[in-house]
């Protein structure tokens, strides 16, 4: 018994140095950092200060515009993922010979690096030449090329879809298997009963499907404030429609304020834990709904 403990341990301790080193060590020098006066083009002056780099970003009118950015996408992606997500489960339950197939297809976008999804999407909505522009111009449906990406509100819209894109997949699958789990048996009641397919849907699928919606929008909401890869890969960090990660970058690697950055990061990631909570919760509701 005390060697299989003795072997158990250790194959363990090269995991527990792992997340030491990578995961719990950042997190508690981050939060030092955050506590400190520590700016590299300042040496002279760093030192502890409490949580006066907290009051000063909570009180900072580009924090807020970051935060009203940050909503922004979030709502298209909550919109358009899980509306989505609906349509391509529904799509793939179908029973055809293509079903194999559309559901790899419809994986890809997952599957692909954030980054280059946000280099493809780029070349779509290039303000130039780009694909959308030469589409519009050659349907005579322009005469210049729109400049999509050089408004706030249009750039934001943009990388909502691009996020939802990249998010649908995911959410697309656990409705799938979710809609499979759901016994034939009462589909054939409803039918007996006289029930259409908008009556079925909404009656049946839709109140099986509710622990998973729970999942789909923690997801889609936790894909929204970490949005990072995909503004950078189209617009790069310019202010204008910068959401929190891209600010918080900026703060902390631009004008090298490590003390205040490291504020900024661990109030995302205080709101991305309350999220997270949210997401374990609903994974324990379905597993009991199941």
């Amino acid at each position: 018994m005390q060697r299989d403990v003795q072997k158990a341990l250790g194959f363990l301790m090269p995991m527990a140095i792992i997340m030491l080193g990578l995961v719990f060590y950042p997190i508690i020098r981050t939060f030092i950092f955050s506590l400190q006066r520590y700016k590299l083009t300042e040496p002279d002056k760093v030192g502890f200060i409490g949580f006066e780099n907290y009051a000063a970003v909570l009180r900072s009118p580009a924090f807020h515009y970051a935060i009203v950015n940050t909503l922004l996408i979030m709502g298209i992606v909550l919109i358009v993922g899980l509306f989505s997500s609906i349509v391509v489960a529904l799509i793939l339950y179908g029973k055809t010979r293509l079903s194999g197939l559309l559901t790899a297809v419809a994986v890809i976008p997952w599957a692909l690096p954030p980054v280059v999804n946000g280099v493809v999407w780029k070349f779509i909505f290039y303000p130039g030449q780009g694909f959308l522009n030469k589409l519009l111009y050659n349907l005579d449906l322009i005469d210049e090329p729109v400049r999509w990406l050089n408004t706030r509100f249009g750039t934001l819209l943009i990388v909502g879809l691009i996020v939802a894109w990249r998010t649908i997949p995911f959410c697309a699958i656990v409705f799938l298997a979710n809609m499979q789990s759901i016994p034939q048996e009462v589909y054939d009641a409803a039918k007996v009963d006289g029930a259409n397919s908008r009556k079925t849907f909404l009656y049946i699928t839709m109140p099986h499907l509710m622990p998973s919606v729970a999942i789909a929008l923690t997801n889609l909401t936790m894909s929204s404030i970490n949005v990072f890869d995909e503004i950078a890969a189209l617009v790069g960090f310019r202010n204008m429609g910068q959401p929190l990660l891209i600010y918080n970058y900026t703060e902390t690697f631009s004008f090298m304020n490590f003390g205040y950055g490291s504020a900024i990061t661990y109030i995302i990631m205080i709101a991305s834990g309350v999220f997270g909570y949210f997401y374990i919760r609903s994974l324990h509701f379905g597993g009991g709904k199941s």
